[in-house]
C-alpha cells in the first residue's frame, strides 16, 4: 500500500523583482511563472524511509510543503494515506507530523511545557500528555532539561525537542526537512537512532537532506530533483552502480611489479604509477583484488600497501545532476 501518491504536482511562484536580483534573471521575466515544482510523480511506500534529495533551489522544501498543507499546488494531486490533502486537509493534519526546516519551539516555554501544549492541541488527555512527554523527553536525552526555558538550548537540543513535539501524536507518516543540518554530532545520532526507531515500528518517514551519509544509511529509496523536475528515482544501491566505472585500487608491492605485467590482468582498465606504486582503475573489484593477490603469491612478491576504492552516494547524486537523470 503506499502512503503518499503524488500525481502531476506543480507550483509556480510570478517572478518578482526580488526574484530576478538573486536568480540574475532577465528584465523580461518579471512576472511570468517560475516553476519551483515542474510536473512531478511518484509514490511512497508504507513504512518506507523515502529520501528527497537535491541542490539548493531544486524545489526539496516546496514539494514537503505542498505534502504538509502549507502551500496549495498549482496542478496535480497528493493523496496521503489514501486522502485528499485539500479536500481532506483537517484530517491529512492528524496523520502526520513534520519538521520544517526552519520551524522554531515556544522559546519562552521549558521543553516540557511545549511537550504538553503540543499534546493538547492534538486533543490527548492530560495523563497521556504526561506520560507521552516523559517518554519523549527521555528517549531524546532531554528530560534532565525539562524544566528550563527553549531559550536556553543548543540547536541541536532544539531539534530535538521539535522532533519530539513532532511525535507527540503518533503519527503515521513523519516530514522532516533536513533534520539533521548543522547539528552536533551527538543530536544528529540520537536523531538518526529515532527515526531508525520508529520506523522499525511502522512510521512512514519523508526527509529531505544534504546529507550523503543520512540518505544512505537510512533511506529504502531516494528520489533526486533538479530544477523542479524528478530526474532518477532508485535505492541508494543502485545509484551507486551508475558509477561503478570508477572503481580503484592503489597497490604497493615490496619486490617491484612492473606496470605491464598488471596490465596483462583479465579486470584492469588502466594502470597509473603514484608514488612507487600504482593506481589501478577496474570494471570488477572482487575479481581484480583475486587476480592481484594470486599473481602477487604465484610471483614470490609482498604486498605493502593494497587500498580499494568504492563510488559514494554522493558521486552517484553528482553525476546524476550531471547527466540530467540515470540511464
Amino acid at each position: 500500500m503506499s502512503a503518499i501518491i503524488v500525481k502531476n504536482l506543480s507550483k509556480s511562484f510570478e517572478v518578482s523583482r526580488k526574484a530576478k536580483m538573486q536568480t540574475k534573471s532577465n528584465e523580461e521575466n518579471l512576472g511570468k511563472e517560475f516553476f519551483a515544482v515542474d510536473d512531478i510523480s511518484f509514490e511512497v511506500k508504507k513504512g518506507e524511509i523515502f529520501g528527497f534529495l537535491g541542490p539548493n533551489g531544486a524545489g526539496k522544501t516546496t514539494t514537503i510543503r505542498l505534502m504538509t498543507g502549507v502551500l496549495n499546488p498549482t496542478n496535480g494531486n497528493i493523496t496521503i494515506l489514501g486522502k485528499d490533502s485539500r479536500t481532506d486537509a483537517l484530517q491529512v493534519k492528524q496523520l502526520i507530523g513534520n519538521v520544517p526546516e526552519e520551524a522554531s519551539v515556544y522559546v519562552d516555554l521549558s521543553g516540557w511545557h511545549n511537550l504538553l501544549l503540543i499534546g493538547e492541541l492534538y486533543g490527548l488527555s492530560k495523563e497521556e500528555r504526561k506520560k507521552k512527554a516523559e517518554y519523549l523527553l527521555k528517549q531524546f536525552e532531554l528530560f534532565e532539561k525539562k524544566n528550563f526555558k527553549a531559550k536556553t538550548y543548543s540547536k541541536g537540543m532544539k531539534q530535538r525537542l521539535l522532533l519530539s513535539m513532532a511525535l507527540m501524536s503518533n503519527p503515521e507518516i513523519l516530514f522532516l526537512d533536513e533534520p539533521t543540518s548543522g547539528l552536533d554530532v551527538k543530536s544528529a545520532k540520537i536523531i538518526k537512532e529515532i527515526i531508525l526507531e520508529y520506523n522499525k515500528k511502522g512510521t512512514t518517514i519523508f526527509l529531505t537532506t544534504h546529507d550523503m551519509d543520512i540518505a544512505n544509511e537510512l533511506c529504502h529509496r531516494i528520489a533526486i530533483i533538479n530544477k523542479g523536475k524528478i530526474i532518477s528515482l532508485d535505492t541508494p544501491e543502485n545509484f551507486k552502480v551508475l558509477v561503478q566505472e570508477y572503481q580503484a585500487i592503489d597497490l604497493t608491492v615490496e619486490n617491484g611489479l612492473l606496470k605491464n605485467e598488471i596490465e596483462k590482468l583479465n579486470y584492469i582498465k588502466e594502470v597509473q604509477e603514484v608514488n612507487g606504486g600504482y593506481h589501478i582503475i577496474v570494471d570488477d573489484m572482487h575479481n581484480s583484488i583475486c587476480e592481484i593477490v594470486d599473481y602477487v603469491i604465484k610471483n614470490n612478491l609482498k604486498i605493502k600497501k593494497l587500498i580499494t576504492y568504492q563510488p559514494k552516494l554522493e558521486e552517484a547524486f553528482l553525476k546524476i545532476i550531471e547527466r540530467g537523470g540515470s540511464k
